[in-house]
């Protein structure tokens, strides 16, 4: 017992310190409902609305079992996650308003990364469209459906940047870029939470992971990894930022620790940066069980210790680990934990209850007859169907083999991947139907009609195929018009813990695609995928790859139409490809060496012995049917001084036989600042349809903000020095051309990066 009383002792000495410490930290902001009901809860009743409970479905950690009603009734669970279905979420919130002394409505959660029965590309694979409007109106769809199942909060967007195709969820965020990514989550917040958070059709949305989740070293989920300022500033917070400034209700903690101190325990970051410095106003949730993992990490002595950590760190809400309900009210009472941050957790999460509409209208997203006319409607599987067209990338398309003749009469789909409804949907498939998914196969079938014979053979499996299965495609092919090679991963090869070592082809893919390859016969690869993945040797082999990612649950249409002409690929690579694993982490705004490598290679240089240093596909690469021509860029003003905007502009001819949309990039590189800074840039996108012989232009705007990088003072501000600043355009990363642009700076620094437009769009 002395021991004990030493140690509480100790502890109250400490958390005297971490109470001033965040004694800066503003009061939660609340309604007079949300106060009055905060007046009349008990400890336990506080407590219990920190704990956010697994229900009966989808379950993603170690899962201990407990009822949820008990978890309800015991007034020890503000929220559930995993759980859906309007029936269901309906009777889960009349126990908690008829059964419960105060009624306190529920947080409902579920993971719904790219759709809830309607399922979208990827993430990935909607990044790849570089189209705002059609990402937030498939997450229009992600909300419209799921809300009407009764959820309404959402643990999506996934706004990681990342380097490292081996890290499995890749898949689930926008790429390397971290001003792509800026641009995507700010119209991902907008398409899940809408033009009203009460709305029935409206949900929550939870950025996640905070923060640095995607640079864990060696691509292997939940890994540490250490980051400079600078790195987290500029790579890894810029989506969660424009995120947050979109109005985010939620951010989600990160397992990862970053420097040394996990996402739950992170005080600088959940704190400092996003409470004080952005004036995040919505709920910190951990991962799941994250709180609990704590002492495994070795930062904290036991689950009492990794509550009171965690709690005073800034994490609100304990996913699914029982830390809190355990141990809170204990260390409350001890004096350990402050019962002021206490009720500003409380604050925050009851404040988003009343946001949802929760108090006024608790069933008004459990709606069975919404439910039955909205999930998987005609309209949503149209814009389904338009996101998974925009997110195909023509990798490579020697003598124009595609577009494949609509005159096809046979066809043969060769491949594990040509009818897997599974695979097609992808990872994170939520509450999607594989059976109801249109394969590859499916898709070409309605394509060419009952004239044409489309034969689908697997000829083994992703990991393996017989001497004998490549001999059956090999017959089945040169029976074939023209053949389609659906090649790929699993849909469980990609996503959360699925880290993969090797980037190939998995199994004996490659030896499949070689012998039909050696047919000569009129032949497309299709490859369905959640990373890149290295195919040198395929690139060498195949005349036409199409990268299809995990489309969904049109997907199989969308390629068909595109392999057959009825749609213009025009996605472009949100993340670089590597030649081998050997060259990541590979992305385009990587910093200068003094000795950089040389387009052939020189000794004594920043290259490899074996292989070139550029990636396989640059990021922004993607080609069309049609073909462009594009001038020099050029600027509306020589010098930019101070806040002044630069009018950049490029023209473009359509040279080919086809109309098409042509797509420009906008880079920049100081040539001269206080530190190194990248070779290329991303600052701005823009695209021009066209038909044959007809020429436009593709302009931009650069604003001093663009300018600005992470400066040693601590703030993002534009170069103080100036001086020339090289403007990049062109169709990808590898291939531009360049001006100068002379910048003198102005008087007032920029305290922020660029801020992403974040006002919600009219309906």
């Amino acid at each position: 017992m002395a021991r004990l009383q030493m140690a509480c002792s100790w502890l109250r000495t400490c958390a005297a310190l971490a109470f001033a410490a965040c004694g800066a930290v503003q009061t939660a902001q609340a309604s007079p409902r949300v106060e009055e009901l905060l007046s009349r809860m008990t400890l336990e009743e506080k407590v219990g609305q920190l704990n956010l409970v697994s229900g009966n479905h989808a379950v993603t950690g170690p899962f201990a079992p407990q009822s949820v009603r008990d978890a309800i009734l015991k007034g020890q669970a503000g929220g559930l996650f995993n759980v859906y279905g309007a029936e269901y979420t309906r009777s889960l919130q009349a126990m908690a308003l008829t059964e419960t002394r105060l009624g306190v409505p529920l947080l409902l959660g579920f993971d719904v990364l790219h759709g809830y029965r309607t399922i979208l590309p990827i993430p990935l694979g909607q990044a790849a469209s570089w189209d705002m409007e059609a990402i937030q109106a498939g997450e229009r769809v992600s909300a419209t459906e799921a809300s009407a199942a009764g959820v309404n909060w959402i643990f999506a967007p996934m706004v990681d940047v990342t380097r490292d195709p081996r890290w499995g969820r890749v898949a689930e965020g926008s790429g390397e870029s971290a001003w792509l990514g800026a641009q995507i989550a700010a119209a991902r917040v907008h398409g899940l939470e809408g033009q009203s958070l009460s709305a029935p059709d409206s949900v929550a949305s939870c950025v996640k992971h905070f923060a640095g989740n995607g640079a864990t070293e060696a691509g292997r989920d939940y890994s540490a990894l250490d980051l400079s300022e600078r790195a987290l500033r500029e790579q890894q917070l810029p989506p969660f930022k424009a995120a947050v400034d979109a109005d985010a209700r939620c951010v989600m903690a990160a397992f990862n620790a970053v420097d040394g101190v996990p996402g739950v325990a992170n005080e600088r970051l959940l704190r400092d940066i996003l409470r004080k410095e952005w004036g995040f106003r919505g709920i910190v949730v951990s991962d799941f069980g994250a709180i609990g993992e704590l002492p495994v990490h070795g930062v904290a002595e036991d689950g009492f210790d990794a509550s009171r950590i965690a709690f005073q760190a800034g994490t609100d809400m304990d996913m699914e680990s029982r830390s809190y309900v355990g141990s809170l009210p204990l260390l409350v009472r001890e004096g350990l934990v402050d019962g002021g941050l206490l009720d500003d957790s409380v604050r925050r999460i009851l404040q988003l209850k009343e946001d949802l509409g929760l108090f006024d209208q608790p069933f008004g997203r459990s709606d069975e007859k919404r439910e039955a006319e909205v999930i998987g409607s005609a309209q949503h599987k149209a814009v389904a169907l338009a996101l998974a067209e925009k997110s195909l990338v023509l990798l490579k398309n020697d003598r124009e083999v595609l577009p494949f003749a609509v005159t096809a009469k046979s066809v043969a789909v060769i491949g594990p991947l040509g009818d897997a409804g599974a695979d097609t949907l992808g990872p994170w498939a939520a509450h999607g139907d594989p059976n109801a998914a249109i394969t590859l196969k499916e898709g070409i079938a309605q394509v060419l009609g009952p004239s044409a014979r489309v034969t689908a053979l697997a000829a083994g499996s992703v990991e393996r195929s017989t001497a004998a299965d490549i001999a059956s495609a090999v017959r089945l092919a040169a029976t074939a018009d023209v053949v389609v090679l659906a090649l790929g991963e699993h849909a469980t090869q990609s996503g959360e813990a699925a880290s993969r070592a090797s980037l190939d082809l998995p199994g004996d893919q490659l030896s499949l695609a070689r012998a039909v390859l050696a047919l000569g016969k009129p032949t497309a690869v299709v490859l369905f995928n959640g990373r890149p993945l290295t195919i040198e040797d395929l690139d060498r082999d195949a005349p036409a790859i199409l990268e299809a990612w995990f489309p969904g649950s049109e997907g199989g249409l969308a390629v068909a139409r595109t392999l057959f002409g009825l749609n213009e690929p025009t996605g472009r690579l949100p993340i670089s490809f590597p030649r081998s694993v050997g060259q990541i982490p590979i992305y385009h705004d990587h910093l200068p060496t003094g000795r950089p490598a040389a387009e052939t290679y020189k000794p004594y240089t920043s290259a490899y012995i074996d292989l070139p240093s550029t990636p396989l596909y640059p990021f922004g690469y993607g080609l069309s049917y049609a073909r462009f021509e594009m001038g020099e860029p050029r600027l509306d003003r020589l010098r930019m001084v101070g806040s002044q905007s630069v009018q950049v502009t490029v023209d473009v001819t359509n040279v080919g036989p086809r109309p098409g949309t042509a797509q420009a990039q906008l880079y920049i590189r100081h040539k001269v600042a206080r530190l190194s800074r990248p070779v290329r840039e991303l600052r701005g996108m823009g695209r021009v349809t066209l038909k044959p012989g007809e020429a436009g232009v593709i302009s931009f705007t650069l604003k001093e903000s663009d300018l600005a990088y992470w400066q040693p003072g601590g703030r993002f501000a534009a170069p103080d020095v100036g001086g020339p600043v090289e403007v990049h355009v062109g169709p990808d990363s590898g291939r531009t051309r360049m001006t100068v642009l002379e910048y003198r700076p102005s008087s007032a620094m920029v305290q922020q990066p660029a801020r992403v437009d974040t006002a919600r769009p009219t309906p």
